[in-house]
């Protein structure tokens, strides 16, 4: 309580003349794309709750619960200064990990078809891979900040960090969720060549990962049949290519404008997974193509804002809050190609979320805890708290003072 306490009376967006200080365009494409995924898991999920549960709006009620969490989640998120973030970077990147392995513990994780990615709390399901991927970037970012010079003139400064994620990436695999390790390496590599590393030092990096990729595929005979299914799904429709022949025919009965908000056909125990991996496809099929592409459009502003923030803070001078944001905007960029590409069967079915639509306690709640950092971090750029040109403590925050009298440390 004490702790809330102080960062209630700390400088916050949350306090201002304003009321609610925040790139508005950045929150409402957000608020957006979280009530466009209500209303899709409302109509997506109702005939297989109805199955399972015996109420058709058992997931539809849990889903709103999640988005309860992550608003309350997000508002508690923006009081904390990035300083504060920065400092506990590498703690919370272990504490990560220690989650990681505890999910691989026969009797601590959850498994849910074939796949030991949660740690179940009673009502709630933590996937430990949710924070993984979001910490990871936060000590990627940190470490920039810290080794700013070695990592742009140095080769050491390039391999330290991937010596870091080579852990991570096997404890992701063990689960197994190839999805969230090609996500995480992904953003950390755009995070890598942003901060300054030559793009010479990635060849050898993007031939080594294409290495393991292809022995990561053949290694499991799943694997290997899925990156074959998704190429012809029409070959084996039945079997496994059935999942990915349902999402195209959603696809196609949508059309243009779609068969109506509720009328879509393939939700009725046609698609599996209807409500989580596949809602984009259910969407198509209800709103057509307009509506998915509308929606996609949605997607692409709020991942381009991200990186602009990023942009606007690193011209501020404040590092660590660029880099982050950098991360965290490809990390949605990451799932939201991924998620896409297999509903349209462009890529092999992967069990990643669709930010901020699918259905999901940890991925719901972390994506608005990373809208809140976006916008902490657009606000401290505005108002040039925490930037190179302003010598600021974490401390600094918490020395109660009127709202409009915002110190600095200098």
């Amino acid at each position: 309580m004490k702790l809330l306490a102080r960062l209630l009376a700390a400088p916050s967006p949350l306090r201002s003349p304003r009321a609610a200080d925040v790139d508005f365009p950045m929150l409402a494409g957000c608020l957006g794309l979280l009530g466009l995924g209500l209303v899709m898991i409302a109509s997506a999920s109702t005939e297989v709750a109805a199955a399972q549960t015996g109420n058709p709006l058992y997931y539809l009620i849990r889903h709103i619960i999640y988005v309860a969490l992550g608003l309350g989640a997000g508002l508690l998120t923006l009081l904390v200064p990035m300083a504060t973030w920065q400092k506990h970077s590498t703690k919370l990147m272990l504490m990560a990990v220690v989650l990681l392995a505890l999910v691989l513990i026969p009797g601590i994780g959850r498994e849910v078809n074939g796949a030991k990615r949660w740690i179940g709390f009673g009502f709630f399901n933590l996937q430990p891979s949710e924070l993984a991927k979001v910490f990871t970037v936060m000590f990627l970012a940190g470490y920039m900040v810290r080794r700013q010079v070695e990592v742009r003139e140095k080769l050491s400064g390039f391999l330290k960090p991937l010596a870091v994620l080579a852990p991570i990436a096997v404890l992701l695999l063990g689960e197994p969720d190839f999805g969230a390790t090609v996500v995480l390496f992904g953003a950390s590599i755009a995070m890598l060549f942003l901060g300054g590393i030559n793009l010479v030092r990635f060849i050898p990096l993007g031939l080594a990962v294409l290495g393991a990729g292809v022995l990561v595929m053949t290694s499991q005979s799943y694997r290997l049949q899925r990156l074959t299914n998704f190429v012809d799904p029409w070959a084996d429709q039945y079997g496994a290519g059935y999942q990915l022949s349902q999402a195209l025919i959603a696809f196609g009965r949508g059309e243009w404008l779609g068969v109506g908000l509720g009328n879509s056909v393939q939700k009725q125990f046609y698609l599996p997974e209807a409500h989580t991996d596949f809602v984009f496809s259910v969407l198509a099929e209800e709103l057509g193509m307009v509506g998915a592409l509308l929606t996609v459009a949605l997607f692409i502003f709020v991942s381009v804002r991200g990186l602009y923030i990023g942009l606007w803070a690193e011209k501020s001078k404040q590092y660590f809050s660029a880099y982050l944001a950098y991360g965290l905007s490809f990390l949605w960029v990451g799932q939201i190609l991924i998620n896409i590409g297999v509903n349209i069967g462009r890529l092999p079915t992967k069990g990643l979320t669709l930010p901020f639509l699918s259905y999901g306690g940890s991925s719901l709640v972390i994506c608005c805890v990373c809208l809140a950092m976006l916008l902490r971090i657009e606000w401290e750029r505005r108002t040039q708290l925490g930037s190179a040109e302003v010598e600021f403590k974490e401390e600094d925050f918490f020395d109660v003072q009127p709202a409009k009298e915002v110190r600095h440390g200098r």
